[in-house]
């Protein structure tokens, strides 16, 4: 049995992910990225060798994916976080036409062709309001733990419109709103609309074909599943591995190499 790996050295967080030939995944991990990306691709990379309980020589090929993927040093390759969610989404929900991954960082709007191959992209400034850091400033301004931030917003009764397109100034407005006696929870019913409302554009910039499927770590934030769908008119796929999903297509990939190898060992002998 030949086993490959991913590895998503994101901006906040690093996935590892192990597939098998059945191309299953078999183990993932999931850590902080922290100051040092080099020892957060090994770190993740042990603990999710340590939870699938295999060797390191027991795994094949290793790629690297996500804006640190050459700090993979043990990697054998290095491929986009774009090709890798492309990839990934496609295998998780065979009918995706669409992907949008929403990272720390930034956003990304991804049409996919029916074999995963990715046929158009476009990501947004850095500085826009529309990534996961935006939730993160609106968290510490409203002192509230970033896990509670979708569940809140979900009580919410009527939107406070967030009009800024800078993280920078996010915090601020936030702030700004409260001072105003606005609930917590209207504000960020607001905040992940508005998030919602970027994304949405640069899907349209790509061609929103369903299904759509939601990819990167704002996936595990319900308010802001909701709050896409409401914008699509329908829901967009997502799962506990949506989170994982770059990694997935980077593990792909490796046993795409792997298998390719084997057959033109075979041919050749």
């Amino acid at each position: 049995m030949a086993y490959g790996s991913g590895v998503d050295v994101g901006s906040t967080q690093t996935k590892a992910v192990i597939i098998n030939e059945q191309r299953e995944i078999i183990s993932r991990s999931l850590i902080d990225t922290g100051a040092n990306v080099i020892l957060a691709a090994e770190n993740a990379y042990a603990q999710a060798l340590k939870n699938g309980n295999l060797e390191e020589r027991e795994v094949e090929y290793v790629i690297g994916t996500g804006y640190g993927r050459y700090k993979v040093t043990f990697g054998d390759a290095q491929i986009t976080e774009i090709s890798c969610h492309g990839r990934g989404a496609v295998h998780m929900f065979p009918n995706t036409r669409t992907v949008v991954d929403m990272g720390g960082q930034d956003t990304k709007a991804i049409r996919v062709s029916p074999t995963g191959e990715i046929l158009d992209f476009c990501m947004n400034d850095k500085c826009a309001a529309g990534t996961g850091r935006f939730l993160g400033a609106a968290a510490s301004a409203l002192e509230i733990p970033l896990s509670d931030l979708g569940p809140t917003a979900l009580r919410a009764e009527k939107a406070v419109k967030i009009s800024t397109t800078c993280t920078v100034f996010a915090e601020s407005e936030v702030v700004s709103w409260l001072g105003k006696g606005k609930k917590i929870e209207d504000i960020l019913l607001g905040v992940h609309q508005s998030i919602a409302s970027r994304s949405m554009g640069l899907m349209r910039r790509v061609g929103v074909e369903p299904e759509v499927s939601f990819t990167g770590g704002v996936t595990r934030n319900i308010g802001m599943v909701k709050a896409l769908n409401d914008l699509l008119g329908f829901e967009c796929n997502v799962s506990d591995d949506s989170h994982y999903m770059g990694a997935l297509g980077a593990a792909l990939f490796a046993m795409d190499r792997i298998l390719s190898g084997r057959l033109a060992k075979e041919s050749v002998a």
